[in-house]
């Protein structure tokens, strides 16, 4: 999958491998799958799996590579079957998703990121809620679309008045984990990408009208960004947190994508970044951030380790949801649990400016 290869390509030919990567991960077809309903597929995440070590991974590196080479010289704005791919995906409801690009001085590089904009948007009649989604390891923004469904969900949800009209942003995260290791994201994200998205957009600048969420890794940097700054967000949807308290266990990506660490995983950089160690500030703050906190039973780490945080922030007066239902660390488990998980990080954003 392109996916994979984001960080090696991305200085030269962000551009090109935004639109590539939507292309080869289906975005085209997007809107005639909106209303998929969220049990459409059942495909694991890569990312919380241990990487090929070897001569196997070495081969399939190159092959990644080579393909996403020949992808890149090949006609951007086509899908793997010479289809055009469309600037902006229009849903039956009215909605779009759009691929964006800003460039990042933190970054020293173009930054792309995916934008939902709701059924009936008008840049000048309202100030919409915003919601920033956070992908997983080895993905990209567009599997919020793809795999997640996300945009046929929403507008249903809009559509059922059980959510506000409202603007997601979904920014590329490679696999920095959302943490100022290997390059500095979370300046990034709240330096440059913030302000971006609310003087470009009519979004909502208060507390109130802003929310944050995230699927596996997503999961973590959604938690540490609402632990860390919770008077930016007034609610958070964690799908498949990996928030492992005390370290990841051996298979996880995060012991391997030279992040936690200098070239070997560090468990004492782990800690100084995961939630526990922001624990006591977060507490000592008059903010609490409500968390809709969710797991496949089959995730038998994660849904045991998003159980304890859901007990201790309960334990804590702090407003928290959980929900533990059937399947493992997928999309399919995570699309399915999106409609409760907006309804519920979402609720905040009712309040008036």
């Amino acid at each position: 999958m392109l996916n994979t290869r984001f960080d090696t390509f991305f200085a030269s030919r962000v551009r090109t491998l935004l639109t590539v990567s939507f292309a080869l991960s289906g975005l085209n077809a997007a809107a005639d799958a909106a209303a998929v309903q969220a049990s459409g597929t059942g495909a694991s995440v890569r990312g919380e799996a241990a990487p090929a070590t070897g001569t196997a991974a070495t081969a399939t590196a190159t092959a990644r590579a080579a393909s996403t080479a020949a992808a890149t010289r090949g006609t951007a704005a086509s899908d793997a079957k010479g289809k055009p791919v469309p600037p902006v995906i229009v849903s039956p409801a009215g909605s779009r998703v759009l691929a964006r690009t800003m460039h990042s001085e933190a970054l020293d590089r173009d930054w792309p990121y995916a934008l939902y904009l709701p059924p009936g948007f008008s840049p000048h009649a309202r100030r919409y809620p915003v919601l920033y989604l956070l992908h997983g390891h080895g993905d990209t923004p567009s599997d919020w679309i793809t795999r997640g469904h996300l945009q046929g969900i929403v507008d249903g949800l809009i559509a059922r008045r059980e959510i506000p009209p409202l603007l997601i942003v979904m920014p590329q995260g490679g696999t920095d984990w959302y943490v100022d290791r290997k390059e500095p994201i979370e300046t990034a994200f709240f330096e440059e990408l913030l302000p971006e998205i609310e003087t470009r957009y009519p979004v909502r600048t208060d507390r109130e009208g802003r929310a944050i969420g995230g699927v596996s890794m997503g999961g973590f940097g959604a938690l540490r960004y609402a632990m860390t700054r919770p008077q930016l967000f007034c609610g958070a949807m964690l799908l498949g947190p990996a928030i492992y308290a005390a370290e990841p266990p051996a298979g996880s990506a995060a012991r391997y994508v030279n992040v936690f660490g200098d070239g070997r995983f560090d468990a004492q950089v782990w800690r100084s970044l995961n939630y526990p160690a922001q624990w006591s500030a977060y507490m000592s703050r008059g903010q609490r951030v409500p968390m809709f906190i969710a797991a496949g039973d089959d995730d038998l780490r994660i849904h045991a380790e998003a159980s304890q945080l859901y007990t201790q922030l309960r334990q804590a007066n702090q407003p928290a949801e959980l929900r533990i239902v059937d399947g493992g660390h997928t999309w399919a488990v995570w699309s399915a649990l999106l409609v409760d998980g907006l309804r519920y990080s979402l609720a905040c954003t009712r309040k008036s400016a």
